[in-house]
């Protein structure tokens, strides 16, 4: 008997998937301290989580039956996804059950924002008859700005236009061309910050995203712009915010998402009256909730009855023979994507993937699958996975061919990648060391021999005397080892590459600063 737990409350209609299956023994534990659900999970098979459930490193190490974790939501930040594949755990979520949900919230936030809704609600409730307090603007004509262009940020353009509003869009990874047949403008993220009338963002929070809107940003705008997010907490900076609404730059903002959760009483957010907040409601409707529910139900139960698996965050390959040989090339292969995508500038539009040597007897697209995972995931995060990556990229306008190469070639098995976008084509070529640790052996048309591993250092030089020594002093005055240290040219004097494995995390700061150094011509600052 499969025993699967449900350690959160989940809806009736995603229960009775699992329960009228005759394979399965299904137990609900909600409210499990973390103790208990450490003694428990070694007696099953399969955990289903919402948010509140923590799966953490101690208790996968106690799970030495578990072979899949279902996430009914989108984020993964309260499963330790590294410890679950090192486990063999399988790891899924359901990335689209809130969409509709959440690009409704929205535009209802754009509403309530626009005609001063629940301000008046309010007032009149006290018995007061305040007409003219609470003039409002109409969306006619209006100009939106939507930061991340993904599933919700589609969603919420789509009823934008029902009210005739221009919209611009923000995604590194649209192409024009599918704007344009989606009928948005796609702009760069300064441009849409000085032309639009109400900005919404529906990116994941990720380091680059973080404060993407502060003061800085603030200061690009018009005044009275309007400012929604019901994304993620953090990627609008609260105290430059306040600040912006205080000076009356920016009319006012609907906020559903925090820095932190809940909001604290002292909030400067609660003393502003043109401020609209809601307590994270963006997936509670009835039937976000009963998608999220059937969507996790039915990919645990096609995960463990063998039907195939989806929405997998950490495991694309299928069996068990191919994944023994193939984990490693995985594993390569998104670490080169991920490399890549912090590397190239642009929009991307065309990625080559080329195979050669022995591992082109065996289907590789998990290992494309990978490639495009980690190429995605610096901006997308949690919302790509092994399985939806490919169909993502698709979204956007990015064209990907694959092609095995059998000629025999310098390395025993290879694996090369060009990314084209707007602004230039970059090429990308890694193996396996004897122990089967990930290598970049190649960037562009130079040999190299990096680890593509923690914090990096990419950097375009001409070869002369002295880069080594005056990068190596910048950094050590600030207290900033280097770990590892590659070189590559064509020829004597001529541009070279440089990369460099380092122990702490790099600032905008420090990299400015090697950018200056003499005989530097680019830099690039890269986390894996």
């Amino acid at each position: 008997m499969i025993k699967i737990l449900v350690s959160d409350p989940l809806s009736t209609e995603g229960l009775k998937i699992l329960t009228e299956a005759k394979e399965f023994q299904v137990d609900i534990k909600t409210d499990l301290k973390p103790e208990a659900l450490k003694e428990i999970i070694k007696d099953y098979d399969a955990l289903l989580v919402r948010s509140a459930t923590k799966v953490t490193k101690d208790i996968l190490a106690n799970a030495n039956r578990l072979k899949v974790i279902g996430r009914a939501g989108v984020g993964l930040d309260n499963v330790d996804l590294e410890a679950a594949t090192q486990k063999g755990v399988i790891v899924m979520n359901t990335p689209a059950g809130n969409t509709i949900s959440t690009a409704e919230h929205a535009v209802s936030m754009i509403l309530s924002l626009s005609r001063n809704i629940p301000q008046a609600n309010s007032s009149t409730k006290k018995g007061e008859w305040k007409r003219s307090k609470f003039m409002g603007v109409e969306l006619y004509g209006k100009t939106l700005g939507i930061v991340g262009f993904g599933r919700i940020g589609r969603e919420v353009a789509k009823r934008a236009f029902s009210f005739e509003m221009k919209v611009l869009a923000y995604d590194p990874f649209l192409s024009k061309e599918v704007a344009e047949e989606l009928g948005v403008e796609v702009v760069e993220l300064k441009e849409l910050f000085a032309q639009s009338d109400y900005i919404t963002v529906h990116t994941p929070l990720t380091e680059e995203t973080k404060h993407l809107i502060s003061t800085a940003q603030f200061g690009l705008m018009k005044k009275g712009v309007r400012i929604i997010n019901c994304a993620r907490g953090g990627i609008v900076d609260e105290a430059a915010l306040v600040d912006a609404i205080k000076e009356g730059k920016v009319a006012g903002a609907a906020l559903d998402v925090f820095e932190k959760e809940p909001l604290s009483a002292d909030s400067e957010l609660l003393k502003l009256d043109n401020v609209v907040i809601t307590p994270h409601l963006g997936a509670s409707t009835e039937e976000a909730q009963v998608n999220v529910a059937i969507e996790v139900a039915e990919i645990v139960r096609d995960a463990l009855l063998g039907r195939g698996i989806r929405n997998a965050a950490n495991y694309p390959c299928l069996e068990a023979e191919v994944c023994r040989v193939l984990d490693p090339y995985i594993n390569l292969c998104e670490r080169l994507g991920i490399f890549a995508g912090q590397l190239i500038e642009g929009r991307f539009q065309e990625l080559n993937i080329n195979f050669s040597g022995e591992i082109i007897k065996y289907d590789l697209s998990p290992l494309s699958m990978a490639i495009v995972k980690g190429l995605l995931s610096p901006i997308l995060k949690e919302t790509v996975n092994f399985i939806n990556a490919a169909s993502l990229a698709r979204e956007r306008g990015i064209n990907i061919r694959e092609a095995k190469i059998s000629k025999e070639g310098e390395f025993v098995n290879l694996v090369q990648i060009e990314i084209k976008t707007d602004k230039e084509s970059r090429k990308i070529a890694g193996t396996l060391s004897a122990n089967k640790q990930p290598r970049i052996v190649k960037i562009d048309d130079n040999y190299v021999e990096a680890s593509p591993l923690g914090e990096m250092i990419v950097m375009a030089n001409w070869d002369k005397p002295g880069i080594i020594g005056s990068i190596g002093t910048l950094l050590g005055k600030h207290n900033i080892n280097i770990a590892a240290m590659t070189f590559g040219r064509n020829t004597l004097g001529g541009k070279a590459i440089s990369v460099l494995n380092v122990d702490s995390p790099l600032t905008q700061e420090i990299l400015d600063k090697i950018r200056k150094l003499e005989n530097v011509l680019e830099v690039r600052g890269i986390r894996i």
